[in-house]
């Protein structure tokens, strides 16, 4: 299950016990995710959505707010990339008072889909978080996929996004989470206006604001799992790097002792450069370090280094 689907799922197990957040969530929900559609002169309101639980809290919302009953059903088109999606219908007849308490209704000149949000219903911070619920499940995708190991980089980079056809609409969702220091960007995409967040600082703000804390623990967690693997990537890069320089040096003073003994011999060098260049012979892939360790003649590592590039300016030379 995708983390996206997962956080939905998780804010829909939370009841709205009070009546005007209900009616805030149910705004923000048609506001992100509803259409006006028509039917002869029948006019109606649908949102559609892949989260199956969605349906069944809305439906008891308006049971307990106006008495109605809802029946959903399979969209027309309802598997689309492997998901299944329901349909809800809102008949204008039967649900005017719902969609007029909700904002997104208008009846001034004929039957319209009201964009502007009802700023009555975002007055106390408890409605405002029922809508930011309402949005996020409407409309909200995610990119975020979990590491399943502390090693492993099958992980992606922390994206989410809010689509809209409504370019309005967003700017005054993004006004509301700039009130809780929440910051994103919007961007056309493709006839569609995208509200983004990639800090995902901001993305757990916005989990923890909707009451996700389930979601906020595994991305925390998650954040936590990846700067592990990067520690540990870092040591190995640098474990790696410090065995290549190792292994190069070696190659190098190797090859300078055989062109040495190729030409003039060991015995031509003082006995000190006698004993470096044989104990390197013996001891191939070691580090000056580990060199140190076995040298009979006490050195420091930078006379033992220093020993070595002497052998490879004489090998040099000889080489000329």
């Amino acid at each position: 299950m995708s983390f996206s689907r997962q956080s939905k799922i998780e804010i829909l197990k939370t009841k709205i016990e009070d009546d005007t957040s209900a009616l805030s969530f149910l705004s923000g929900l048609f506001h992100s995710c509803g259409e006006v559609g028509k039917n002869g002169s029948h006019y109606f309101v649908t949102i559609v959505s892949d989260i199956e639980e969605l349906f069944q809290y809305v439906k008891e919302i308006v049971k307990r707010l106006y008495g109605n009953n809802i029946d959903e059903k399979i969209s027309e088109n309802y598997l689309i990339n492997k998901n299944t999606f329901y349909e809800m219908t809102f008949d204008v007849e039967n649900f005017q008072q719902l969609l007029l308490d909700v904002g997104v209704i208008d009846f001034s000149n004929g039957i319209s889909f009201v964009f502007d949000l009802n700023k009555n219903l975002l007055i106390e911070d408890n409605a405002c978080r029922s809508f930011i619920k309402g949005v996020y499940i409407g409309c909200s995708t995610s990119s975020i996929k979990f590491s399943e190991g502390a090693l492993k980089s099958e992980s992606t980079g922390y994206h989410l996004e809010f689509v809209s056809k409504n370019h309005n609409f967003l700017l005054e969702f993004s006004s509301i989470l700039a009130n809780y220091n929440i910051i994103g960007k919007i961007f056309e995409r493709k006839g569609d206006f995208v509200y983004y967040l990639k800090d995902v600082n901001a993305i757990i703000d916005i989990l923890a604001l909707i009451g996700a804390n389930e979601s906020v623990l595994a991305l925390n967690n998650e954040l936590v799992t990846r700067e592990l693997r990067n520690k540990v990537n870092r040591q190995v890069n640098c474990i790696n790097a410090n065995i290549n320089k190792t292994v190069e040096a070696s190659l190098k003073q190797v090859d300078a002792i055989n062109t040495i003994i190729s030409t003039i011999g060991l015995e031509s060098l003082s006995e000190d450069l006698q004993e470096v260049a044989m104990l390197r012979l013996a001891n191939q892939e070691e580090s000056l370090d580990e060199l140190l360790k076995l040298s009979t003649i006490k050195l420091t590592r930078s006379g033992l280094n220093h020993r070595f590039r002497k052998l490879i300016k004489i090998a040099k030379e000889l080489e000329e």
